[in-house]
């Protein structure tokens, strides 16, 4: 197959066309995957496979056959995708520089929601209102929920620590969850 690329290529560089096209045949379907898998969108890669294709044709005088062609082209591929996504994104906005309107310059002022002091204190009410559920179990409940949710441990650990089998641990579980629930209803 490179051999096949020579000739083609040997003949491009004559200005056959049909030589060209034989390159763009044999390459097309591959330089789309490539493109695509860059750029995600089916339209956007066939139109960066044309652009590579026109390039490769610009600058196949450049091409040194010392290389195969598809690693030369599929190289081109690349470059023109990432190049594309470059110019695509998205211009940031510096949140330290004012805006300019017709007004004159605005500054942006951004909410902080990340420390609130309101949900704090829910969530260490929920906590407190959470341990005591807990701790208001009966005390097999209460030893395989904190063994499996505070301790981490597996059904397996916890089994083998009661002296009591698999089957008993998922149901103790079970159930105290199902205490949980009743004794938590209400707190959110």
């Amino acid at each position: 197959m490179p051999e096949d690329d020579d000739k083609l290529i040997e003949g491009a560089l004559k200005g056959d066309q049909k030589a060209f096209k034989g390159l763009v045949t044999r390459h097309q379907k591959s330089v789309f995957h490539i493109v695509f898998r860059i750029v995600r969108d089916r339209e956007t890669a066939n139109d960066l496979v044309q652009e590579t294709f026109m390039k490769a044709f610009s600058s196949l005088k450049s091409y040194r056959s010392e290389y195969r062609f598809s690693t030369w082209l599929y190289k081109i591929a690349a470059n023109s995708s990432i190049d594309f996504l470059r110019k695509r994104r998205i211009k940031a906005l510096s949140l330290d520089n004012p805006i300019q309107t017709e007004d004159g310059q605005v500054g942006i002022e951004v909410p902080d929601y990340s420390n609130s002091p309101e949900k704090e204190l829910v969530r260490r009410e929920q906590a407190v209102s959470i341990n005591d559920a807990i701790t208001s179990l009966p005390d097999k409940y209460r030893r395989v929920i904190v063994a499996r949710h505070s301790e981490e441990k597996s059904y397996e650990d916890i089994a083998r620590e009661m002296g009591v089998p698999v089957g008993t641990v998922k149901a103790r579980i079970f159930r105290a969850r199902e205490l949980l629930k009743k004794r938590l209803r209400g707190i959110r």
